[in-house]
């Protein structure tokens, strides 16, 4: 007979927090602020190869001290649970032991943004992990990366890891004025657009405009394709059904939704309107 397996009502194991400090902190040109993380608990960072690769925020109220227990905070106080918040990692420095994130900021807006603006040289930060899953194949024909300002550093950090004979074309939504400084292959195309994001019921978005527009390189694209939420609904559909690329060379997701919080554009990740398919 063979054995029966009981279900259990343990927790998932935590995943480790690394408690950094801020070492520096400025705005860049593309209107992002950088924030230069360091110390100690460096060592708790868990890095990948993937050029997606990102932490999440743990911020909490200060009566609480990191490590977090957040399987007693969730039973005990769960009003205090650390509210969590996803960002690319821009770079990773093993030997002098930092991590640089790139922060979009919209003024007292949200949680990370305000934070970040105000950060200061030994203020504490809280993050896990890193995640990711894409990295630019060397084998690719050529390579696609579509964003906006929210996608930058994962796109910044892919063309960084080109050859520079390696075939590219980029189309980022972007404010006027700012500027883009991107290490990009020699022939490589730069589309940049300007207006609205699409939110999730609009028909079409600069972003879908601009690479229905594209006169596409022959051969199979490897595609890296994120950004606002209603926009890549709709790019989803175009590359996969119009464009003919294969679903397994298509890195896509929504990092936020016009109109949302980050709270509410997270827990529509578990509902219809925030599926992408």
């Amino acid at each position: 007979m063979a054995a029966t397996t009981l279900p259990t009502n343990r927790p998932r194991p935590q995943k480790p927090q690394a408690i950094l400090e801020v070492v520096d902190a400025w705005d860049l040109p593309s209107g992002l602020r950088r924030v230069v993380l360091g110390g100690d608990g460096f060592a708790q960072y868990r890095d990948n190869e993937f050029s997606d690769r990102y932490v999440k925020f743990l911020f909490a109220d200060e009566q609480l001290e990191p490590p977090y227990d957040l399987d007693a905070i969730r039973a005990t106080q769960p009003e205090l649970l650390p509210k969590r918040r996803t960002y690319t990692v821009r770079q990773a420095d093993h030997e002098a032991q930092q991590l640089t994130v790139d922060f979009v900021v919209h003024g007292d807006e949200g949680v990370a943004g305000p934070w970040a603006r105000q950060a200061l040289p030994g203020e504490r930060a809280v993050i896990t992990g890193a995640g990711g899953k894409y990295a630019p194949r060397s084998d690719a024909d050529w390579h696609l990366f579509v964003g906006d300002l929210a996608a930058l550093p994962a796109i910044s950090q892919s063309l960084e890891r080109l050859d520079e004979h390696a075939r590219c074309q980029i189309v980022l939504h972007a404010p006027k004025g700012i500027e883009l400084d991107l290490a990009l292959p020699r022939d490589a195309v730069v589309v940049r657009v300007d207006g609205e994001a699409a939110g999730d019921e609009a028909e079409s978005s600069p972003l879908l405009e601009a690479v229905a527009s594209l006169d596409w390189f022959p051969g199979e694209p490897q595609c890296f394709v994120h950004g606002e939420r209603g926009s890549m609904k709709l790019l989803r559909r175009h590359l996969l059904t119009e464009r003919g690329v294969q679903r397994e060379l298509l890195s896509l997701s929504a990092y936020w939704a016009k109109g949302r919080t980050e709270d509410r554009f997270q827990a529509e990740k578990r509902e219809p309107i925030g599926q992408l398919d």
